[in-house]
Order: C-alpha cells, then structure tokens, then sequence
C-alpha cells in the first residue's frame, strides 16, 4: 500500500499572509517580496505588516513600537521561574517553559480568540527571554532592554550589553524578516491545529515552539558553519569546496527542498552582504564560498541545479554576530514568533477544528474479514 503519511501536497488552509512558491524562488508576504521587505523595511514594520495587513504609515509605527517596548520587561512571576530552571537547559525547553508561565498569568492572554495585545506583547518578550537566560547561564548579570532600541539591535545589546554594529543590525535584521513567515510549515501547523480546538494563545505557541524544537525543523545550521570555519579564508574556497565535490561528499547549504531556483531569502542576504562585505570578512567570505562552489557545481554535478539556500547565509550571519550555535533555533523562533502569531490571528477569524482521517492498516477480527 503507498504510504500518505506526512500530508505533504495536502492543502489544510486557505491564507492571505504568505506565497511560498518554490518552483519559481519567490517568497510573498501579503503581496510583498519577502527579500525588497528584508533589504528596505524595519523588523517592526514586517510585522505590522503581517498582523494587520499593510505596511504603517509613520503615526501607527511610532505608537506600535511604544506597545513594542513596553512588552520587553520581564514579569517578576516569570523573572523568578527562570532563575528555577537549571542553567544547562536547552533554550527551546526554556521558551516553551517560560510562555507556558506567560499563560497562567493575566486573563487576557489565556483568552479566546487571541488579541492583539497578548500577540504583540509575547513576540516582543521572547528575545528577553533568551538574553536573560543566556547571560546566567554564562555567570553573568541580565540586561535590561534598551527602550531606544528596535527589536533586532535590543536583542544583541541584551545578549552582550554593547550597543551592536549597524552592519549586524541590518544584516539580522533582513535574516530575521526573511525567518518571520513561511507558509504552513510544521510548526505554524502544529499552532493552528491547537487554537482550532479554541485552545489559548500559549498552548497554541507551545506546540509551535515543540515542533521548532525538533532537529528536522528548526535545526541550527551548524554543519555550514562548520564548513565556512573550515575554510577560513577566500584563498582556501575553491580547494576545500573542490575537494569535498571530487570525493562525493555534499556541499552544506546547497539545494532545498521547496525552492527548485534560486532561494529568494538566500538572494536577499547575499545582496546585503555583498554590500557591507568591506565592513566584515564574514560577509566577504560568505559571498565568495557562494560563488565559488555554484561555479564547481556547474563543473561536477551539471544539470543539477543546485542553488545557495538561506541557511548556508543564515550561518554566516550568526558567525559575524558571534552569536553562540545553542541559540540559534532560539533566535529563529524569535523571528518566526511574527509568523506564527499572524498564522494564529487569521485561524481564529475562520476557524474551523483540524480533523483529518487515518487509514487503519491493522489486523481485523475474524467476524469483520471479508471473504
């Protein structure tokens, strides 16, 4: 019997927040490229985009961002459930631990459907979260969220209480737009299936985070990291890239499974990285390693049509940062946190349970067999 596990090529909801079309490389939020949103808008404009449907005019982002800020502190309630939790702990495990705490809180957020608010003030917390563990974990005090901040610079400021690079804001940035929403993906999935029951907004994030938290989701992309450090340098690209072609050994970051073409999240970091590359030798690197290997591509695998995908950039933008391997599913959740919460809003508006069928492929008792 052919297997139907995976639902894959299932059509489960009808949306107006993102087209992912992978035949074609293009990625669209609400009738946006997702890579002119990542190389010209704010993090917080993305998101206010996906929220509400259109890009703010100047007023509405001004008093958004006011909301914004005032999300950022941390609950003394929570404060002190994540000095309980061991220092050792995965950061997935702390986040789904600490939004579980989030929804015992205040009424409002518990409430169904989800409101505004409680979306805008649990996206706008989880990047303290992940400071403020990070830095016990590390020996060392928490930072208190910079209010001249926006999302992105606040998060890296938290993390090693330096006011960051311009060049880091902006490239993380555009990383964490091009992370923010990707259509129904497992973890969105996992999300609208527990609001649909008329579950809470935080048991509905917990199974998001659960899901993300698996490696064949929201793993990190440490093996390309692995090979940009292997690398090192432009002058050793082509001998190490051609070394691992002529033994058989795949090139990381290379191919995907939706996009056929060109990854247009890759297309937008490369663009921005190419134009900052003097002002970082990751991004230089990077851009070099990627031109590289689609030439010897080109040479020992023809016809492939093998492109960059966005986590060989995803890499090399956490490896500028400097920012630690252990976080990076947790970072990517803190920009997929716009995604979910959009994806959570638009099943509530129409919702209806998740209820698919199984196919039973077990034994039958005698009285039930057919001759």
């Amino acid at each position: 019997m052919a297997s139907v596990t995976g639902l894959e090529g299932v059509i489960a909801a009808e949306t107006e927040l993102s087209l992912v079309d992978g035949q074609n490389g293009n990625l669209v939020y609400r009738g946006y490229e997702a890579k002119e949103l990542a190389l010209h808008k704010s993090f917080e404009e993305t998101a206010y985009l996906l929220w509400y449907g259109m890009l703010p005019s100047q007023e509405a982002l001004k008093e958004f961002k006011a909301q914004w800020v005032a999300g950022r502190t941390l609950p003394a309630t929570l404060e002190s459930v994540l000095d309980l939790l061991p220092n050792e702990s995965d950061m997935m495990s702390i986040l789904r631990t600490a939004i579980s705490v989030l929804g015992t809180g205040d009424s409002t957020q518990s409430a169904w459907p989800p409101s505004e608010k409680a979306i805008i003030a649990y996206t706008a917390l989880l990047p303290t979260i992940i400071a403020y563990k990070y830095r016990q974990s590390c020996g060392l005090s928490p930072i208190a969220p910079h209010t001249d901040l926006d999302h992105v610079a606040n998060y890296l400021y938290m993390l090693t209480g330096e006011i960051p690079q311009p060049s880091h804001v902006k490239v993380l940035t555009a990383y964490f737009i091009l992370a923010m929403e990707h259509g129904m993906n497992a973890s969105t999935f996992a999300g609208r299936v527990v609001l649909s029951t008329q579950s809470d907004l935080a048991s509905a994030l917990c199974a998001s985070i659960g899901a993300m938290k698996g490696p064949l989701h929201g793993g990190a992309p440490s093996e390309v990291l692995h090979m940009l450090d292997e690398i090192g340098s432009k002058d050793r690209a082509e001998e190490y890239l051609r070394n691992q072609l002529a033994s058989g050994k795949r090139l990381m970051g290379f191919g995907h499974r939706i996009y056929k073409t060109n990854d247009p999240r890759a297309e937008a970091l490369r663009q921005i990285m190419t134009d900052l590359s003097s002002e970082d030798p990751w991004f230089e690197l990077a851009v070099h390693v990627e031109k590289t290997a689609v030439d010897l591509l080109a040479v020992y695998k023809p016809g492939r049509n093998l492109y960059v995908n966005v986590e060989f950039y995803a890499a090399a933008v956490m490896r500028a940062i400097e920012l630690p391997p252990h976080l990076f599913t947790a970072s990517f959740t803190a920009s997929r946190m716009v995604g979910w919460t959009a994806h959570l809003l638009e099943q509530a508006s129409c919702n209806r349970i998740f209820r698919p069928q199984s196919t039973y492929i077990g034994e039958l008792p005698a009285t039930l067999r057919h001759s």
